[in-house]
């Protein structure tokens, strides 16, 4: 069975803009600088806490001639962390002072939830988790340890109808329905804190999303490794009649994806071997990391990729 969520990943426009949002604004480790493994003149760029562990990346292809994406029915609607329960008033005034575009805390099955935009307008929230203070964050960030995001709680799929994604939650993925809050309805796996948690918000009859800046590409689920994933595989195929793509090697994890009945892109990836596997756990990030068939045309794929304004970072 799934562990929950192992990441998401995004589509942006300008890969320094998002750099500086991800890191000093919302205080993310950028764990891994990488290219699009189909698109080697794009970056593919992975924030997380310390180690980039599963549940905690959010990763994004950085498409500078992205046109913007817009919502529909049959797409990811928001992606959701964790932040220590006292930790909301920080984060209200954080935004206040980074002017990122944010709304009024509200309440959502009873937990306190503060929604934010990043830049391309994608749609983001922090959500207040009694106990987060003893999960760990990344505590050599511009955001305060004791305030530092703890990875995912959650992402919001926005639908047409609940029953066919919900059984594959269910039945492949570990996740079992344990609350309703108006046209939502709230998946969790027992007793998982980091990317446990999936809701799915039924709204039939809206419109198809267009997707661009600001939209999420896909949503990636844990498996403890091949065996565990290929079971998946399987379980999907015999019970839910969807086949997914030949496993693909992403050197950090092994992936198959698949379109689920609501056509969101649903990735299954291995948590071995990690971030650490080509660059010490140290020094994470700090440097280009190409997949062994590109590492030939290094100097001409470090010539067409964008500044990610590293060297301009100020402190917070």
């Amino acid at each position: 069975m799934s562990k929950g969520l192992h990441h998401v990943t995004a589509i942006a426009r300008s890969a320094a803009r998002n750099v500086d949002f991800y890191t000093r604004v919302l205080g993310l480790r950028l764990v891994k600088r990488t290219v699009n493994f189909d698109d080697p003149s794009t970056h593919h760029l992975y924030y997380g806490d310390g180690a980039g562990a599963p549940g905690t990346v959010l990763t994004f292809f950085p498409w500078e001639n992205a046109a913007p994406g817009r919502l529909g029915v049959g797409e990811t609607q928001e992606t959701v962390f964790r932040v220590p329960e006292g930790s909301i008033g920080y984060w209200t005034h954080r935004f206040l002072e980074k002017g990122v575009e944010h709304q009024a805390i509200v309440r959502r099955f009873g937990e306190t939830v503060l929604s934010f935009q990043d830049g391309d307008g994608m749609r983001m929230a922090l959500v207040a988790v009694p106990g987060a203070e003893r999960e760990t964050g990344w505590s050599d960030g511009a955001v305060p340890p004791e305030h530092a995001i703890r990875g995912f709680h959650s992402v919001s799929l926005l639908l047409e109808e609940v029953g066919a994604t919900g059984a594959i939650l269910t039945d492949v993925f570990g996740f079992r329905e344990i609350g309703r809050e108006g046209s939502t309805t709230r998946f969790a796996v027992p007793d998982l804190g980091v990317g446990g948690v999936v809701d799915i918000r039924a709204v039939g009859g809206f419109l198809k999303p267009r997707p661009g800046a600001g939209s999420v590409h896909h949503i990636a689920f844990r498996a403890a490794d091949d065996a565990a994933e290929a079971a998946m595989v399987q379980r999907l195929a015999e019970n839910h009649g969807l086949t997914t793509t030949e496993q693909k090697d992403r050197n950090y994890f092994r992936s198959v994806y698949f379109r689920e009945p609501g056509h969101v892109l649903f990735e299954i990836a291995t948590d071995i071997p990690g971030f650490a596997v080509d660059e010490p756990l140290e020094s994470l990030g700090t440097s280009l990391k190409l997949p062994a068939p590109y590492e030939a045309h290094r100097a001409a794929i470090e010539a067409v990729l964008p500044d990610l304004g590293l060297g301009e970072r100020r402190a917070a």
